[in-house]
């Protein structure tokens, strides 16, 4: 892997009031006072990106939004654009996750047409894949997300900055992980995968690893090889426990 610097975000997912600013503060000035050797990025919901992009303004922290729409505007009630979360203040949007895969029904094709706003807009995508429980039972999980890469990667990324998120969808929120040969193994499909659809322009960006990553054992993930960074759920919610992830990269 060429990539060196890690890349660790925070999904906040729906959580997060005016009052969790304080959470991305106390995060900060941690690491103003002692440098990550990472990328540090939160995504907290839409109505937050706004007012969290002013109070971190100036520091390391990066934001990022947790979807947008595929359009740039038009009749679309309850939908933001991908120039909305720029505008408001993000650098980089979560796309393809599998809660809106499985919940909202997007497919590698809607995924891939985000990805293109996403750029367009200016932002960088980290787009998610990952196998369910089933999908993992029945030795499909390299089938599955290399099928998954060639259908949501748009052929314009090569060249751009994004990130890919290995994300198995029965580790989410759950506790469990798979073995660090099971993420050796998903991971270096990816990658095999992501240099078939775009040449050397998927060589180098970041493959994150993604599902019940916490500060006890986010050392022996990061190391595995190929595993370029995190996509932190819950354990982003407090300074305190992401620190944690990200002293480890």
């Amino acid at each position: 892997m060429t990539q060196s610097v890690k890349l660790v975000a925070g999904n906040w997912k729906m959580n997060g009031l005016g009052a969790s600013l304080a959470e991305a503060e106390t995060l900060a000035k941690a690491l103003k006072e002692q440098a990550a050797a990472c990328r540090v990025a939160l995504c907290p919901p839409a109505t937050l990106i706004d007012r969290m992009a002013q109070a971190l303004e100036g520091g390391v922290v990066e934001i990022g939004g947790q979807d947008c729409h595929a359009e740039a505007s038009g009749a679309y009630t309850g939908s933001v654009s991908a120039e909305m979360v720029r505008e408001a203040g993000a650098g980089l949007v979560i796309l393809g996750h599998s809660e809106r895969r499985a919940g909202f029904g997007e497919t590698d094709a809607d995924v891939a047409a985000k990805v293109e706003a996403a750029l367009a807009a200016g932002l960088e995508p980290i787009i998610c894949i990952g196998e369910t429980l089933q999908e993992r039972e029945a030795g499909q999980a390299v089938e599955v997300v290399s099928r998954q890469v060639a259908g949501s990667l748009p052929a314009s990324l090569a060249g751009k900055a994004f990130a890919v998120a290995y994300e198995p969808v029965w580790a989410i929120g759950t506790g469990l992980t798979p073995t660090l040969e099971q993420i050796e193994e998903v991971h270096a499909a990816v990658r095999a995968a992501m240099i078939a659809k775009l040449g050397e322009g998927g060589r180098a960006a970041p493959i994150l690893y993604g599902g019940s990553v916490k500060p006890s054992n986010a050392k022996e993930i990061l190391a595995v090889a190929e595993v370029g960074g995190a996509l932190v759920g819950g354990a982003s919610l407090k300074a305190e426990d992401f620190l944690g992830i990200i002293r480890a990269a």
